[in-house]
């Protein structure tokens, strides 16, 4: 038996020959995309048809119109896009907190170990920035989860491994809820999380990669423990709020 043939609208094929295109690198980022009139000339489809396309196109960060003027150009989504795209992905496929915390425990301490071979004085100025913020503003809860993300972003960065970032960005994102909850429902989360983040810095400081790593994962196993004493269910079903950044 044969299985069916594919059928696909127009817009689509087009839609998925420009993206072919960009994605080798034909069309370079920047690079400005002909009008709609050229492209329904060359593919010798309605120029409505053209429209949907570029539609799809810009729906996805490959292409986005420059200011004061109707021309499209090539871009390169940014690291909130594509974490909008994979939280957004995660959330529909009814992932739950236990899910997202066990991905983000095998990945951000690889990262934490990379980071202490690779950080730089500028790295570790923003990860010192950033623990002492969240020292200095813990008691108040949503400015201390913004810190808290804001310090496992930079040490995530020390790894210079773009993988590594683009993977962390939408579990931190999807784990915000609740450890909010956590952090606002468990007095000695602040304490024990200070203590994490400064032997973190310590570590990379020192170049110390089985420390970094170690204590990554120190820090992610009292997160859990937290969830337990904030009676939060490991077992609920992330939700995703898509980035206004």
């Amino acid at each position: 038996m044969f299985p069916p043939l594919r059928v696909e609208p127009t817009y689509r094929k087009l839609s998925l020959a420009i993206e072919t295109r960009i994605l080798e690198r034909t069309l370079r980022d920047g690079e400005p995309l002909p009008t709609e009139a050229e492209l329904s000339t060359q593919f010798g489809v309605h120029r409505s048809t053209v429209r949907e396309a570029l539609r799809e196109l810009e729906s996805v960060g490959l292409v986005t119109r420059r200011r004061g003027t109707k021309r499209l150009v090539v871009t390169r989504p940014g690291a909130a896009r594509i974490a909008d795209t994979v939280g957004r992905a995660l959330s529909l496929e009814d992932v739950t907190v236990l899910e997202v915390w066990e991905s983000l425990h095998l990945v951000a301490p690889a990262a934490a170990a990379n980071g202490a071979r690779r950080r730089t004085a500028a790295d570790l100025a923003a990860i010192e920035a950033a623990y002492h913020r969240f020292t200095d503003d813990s008691a108040d809860t949503n400015r201390a989860l913004i810190h808290m993300l804001a310090f496992f972003r930079a040490v995530t960065r020390t790894s210079g491994n773009r993988v590594l970032m683009l993977t962390l960005e939408p579990l931190l994102k999807l784990m915000e809820p609740t450890l909010a909850q956590m952090v606002a429902g468990v007095p000695q989360a602040r304490t024990r999380i200070t203590t994490a983040q400064r032997r973190i810095l310590e570590a990379l400081t020192a170049r110390d990669s089985e420390a970094a790593r170690t204590w990554m994962s120190r820090y992610l196993r009292d997160f859990r423990r937290g969830y337990e004493l904030a009676n939060i269910s490991l077992d609920q079903r992330v939700a995703w709020r898509s980035s206004t950044r």
